[in-house]
């Protein structure tokens, strides 16, 4: 990611969520990212993460792009944008490839990800990511990079994410339209991992858990690998629509509760503390008790951790979880959140704040930017694999060449032994 050719680009991370468009710029330096700008404004045109508004949506970019724009003081053109929703799936895939010259190369590694991802997709989806579990060397397996290994046979475990196409394309159509080119489209959760996750907790297992506005995603790392993906239709605003029902006030207003007076623990809440509610319609606010609006909040937040446990037992790997569960997401921010988790998911819990970045890190702190971020260090990452494989081909063709010097000599070695041989024979049969 330091390499000379990459030191001084910029990259964007577009976060397009349900509730919020979130960009991010960052500058690619010798020592890491530097984050130049943010951009975030509220966004009225998505529905369980999948675009239902294109103006709307468009209307958010825009105004995110612009303040981004603003704050960093560079002219953003190209963009990491994020995709979540309901319609994302992950399948599990084998591939295998012979080694051209006897040592690993990147051509090789691309190969076996390409035979991978070549299984039946429906019409309607297209493979988003393919994502390595391991490598295997002719019968060594467990193998993270396999890049300079010596071998002539390499396999590798992937899973493979694919999305609804129409999805991914209305998300790619609302950036078009505001003048920026998508340079890739990432999961969300994958890159909300990049940013909160660190290697240990990636090695020993791990599962980030992303409460959005209006899904729930989820992702297991198992042995430094992408294990598991998957998407509840349930998030944020759902707690909101519950407090707006149960407490008879508009949906801002809800919202405003939830962030500034909610509970996801009941038990927390002193029997004293009082809150106003305002009214609808012109009625006048009124006086609850906190306690009430914790009793409409904790049966919902503990009915999506129940379906997170579910669907972590269904993979079969939740004995592999030993870091226990890292919760990205600006859902997470309820008071009692982590503890509530803790006694569901039955492991330990954590807030997961972005790390690896600097320059102006305070306006990203906080779980419900692990996404922006992520998107750019995801991108740096990319732009990084770009001028290795740009460089790959030099050292293939010098390695190549090398080869075919080494074959050469040997072939000569070898004739040089059997013509004299030959003539030998023939002064024997002369004399």
């Amino acid at each position: 990611m330091s390499t000379s050719a990459s030191q001084g680009e910029i990259v964007v991370g577009l976060d397009i969520g349900t509730t919020k468009v979130c960009a991010v710029v960052g500058e690619i330096a010798e020592d890491g990212i530097t984050i130049l700008g943010v951009g975030s404004v509220p966004c009225r045109g998505l529905r369980k993460g999948i675009v239902s508004n294109i103006d709307w949506t468009v209307r958010s970019i825009k105004d995110a792009i612009e303040a981004a724009q603003t704050m960093a003081g560079v002219e953003i053109r190209t963009v990491y944008a994020g995709v979540a929703g309901s319609h994302i799936r992950s399948q599990s895939s084998d591939g295998v490839a012979a080694i051209a010259g006897g040592e690993v190369t990147r051509a090789d590694v691309e190969r076996v990800l390409e035979g991978a991802r070549a299984i039946p997709v429906d019409a309607d989806r297209q493979i988003l990511h393919v994502l390595p579990r391991e490598y295997v060397v002719d019968i060594q397996d467990g193998i993270r990079d396999p890049i300079g290994m010596s071998g002539v046979r390499l396999g590798a475990k992937v899973n493979l994410v694919t999305a609804a196409t129409s999805c991914v394309q209305n998300v790619i159509r609302c950036a078009e339209r505001c003048g920026l080119v998508v340079a890739d489209v990432v999961l969300e959760p994958l890159a909300s991992a990049e940013a909160v996750l660190s290697d240990d907790e990636r090695e020993i297992g791990v599962a980030v858990v992303d409460i959005g506005g209006g899904t729930t995603d989820i992702l297991i790392y198992v042995d430094g690998g992408i294990a598991h993906a998957s998407v509840i239709p349930v998030g944020g605003n759902n707690i909101t629509n519950d407090i707006a029902a149960g407490l008879r006030t508009p949906m801002a207003e809800a919202d405003r509760l939830k962030r500034l007076c909610g509970c996801a623990l009941g038990r927390m809440v002193a029997e004293d503390e009082d809150i106003e509610v305002p009214g609808v319609g012109g009625q006048k606010p009124r006086r609850t008790p906190r306690r009430v609006l914790s009793d409409i909040i904790e049966p919902r937040v503990e009915e999506i951790f129940a379906v997170v446990r579910k669907r972590i037992e269904d993979s079969g790997l939740l004995e592999q979880i030993s870091a226990g569960v890292v919760l990205t997401g600006g859902a997470v921010l309820l008071e009692g959140t982590t503890e509530l988790a803790e006694e569901i998911l039955g492991m330990p819990v954590r807030i997961g704040f972005p790390t690896g970045v600097r320059g102006i890190t305070q306006l990203v702190h906080g779980p419900q930017y692990a996404t922006g971020v992520g998107l750019v260090k995801y991108g740096a990452q990319a732009i990084a694999d770009g001028h290795a494989r740009a460089a790959a081909p030099a050292h293939s063709m010098m390695r190549m060449t090398a080869a075919a010097v080494k074959k050469s000599d040997e072939e000569r070695s070898d004739e040089l032994p059997k013509s004299s041989s030959k003539l030998w024979e023939w002064l024997k049969a002369a004399f």
